[in-house]
């Protein structure tokens, strides 16, 4: 058993604890950096998972990015993709709907597309949200090529 952060070897009570609250294998180090992310920036567990398994697949993430305006849950920068995980989709209001519209037409402005994943997709299907990403980040690559 080893973090999925440091490569470093993790003992079972390690192991467990990082589980038990986070889903991802992680050192005690690790565990306690990520949760103070969490505290920080009420951070779903689901982005947690999300950015380690995108770590494991060669993506190169990065957790809580500052777009300029506010923090994004996983960002991935060499393709200007912001991930943002929804924790409370099924009680969206139509505020909350125009605003997330509005951030995601600031983003496009600024050459940043947004994508909006509601946080059961990852609990459930983490492999296959993994491979869409990955497939997300090849379009947007050839569009950048095309483009540049």
């Amino acid at each position: 058993m080893t973090c999925k952060d440091c490569d470093k070897n993790i003992g079972y009570d390690e192991h467990k604890n990082s589980m038990d609250s986070l889903g991802v294998e992680l050192c005690s180090r690790h565990t306690k950096l990520i949760k103070r992310v969490i505290l920080d920036n009420g951070t779903p567990i689901e982005a947690i998972q999300l950015f380690y398994a995108l770590k494991e697949a060669g993506v190169n993430p990065m957790l809580e990015w500052w777009d300029g305006k506010k923090s994004v849950d996983i960002a991935i920068s060499r393709v200007k993709l912001n991930i943002e995980i929804d924790t409370d989709y099924e009680m969206i209001t139509h505020d909350q709907a125009i605003n997330d519209l509005e951030q995601a037409m600031h983003s496009f402005k600024n050459g940043f597309t947004t994508i909006r994943i509601p946080h059961v997709v990852i609990k459930y299907y983490l492999l296959d949200t993994v491979k869409n990403i990955q497939g997300i980040i090849e379009g947007l690559r050839a569009n950048i090529k095309m483009v540049g």
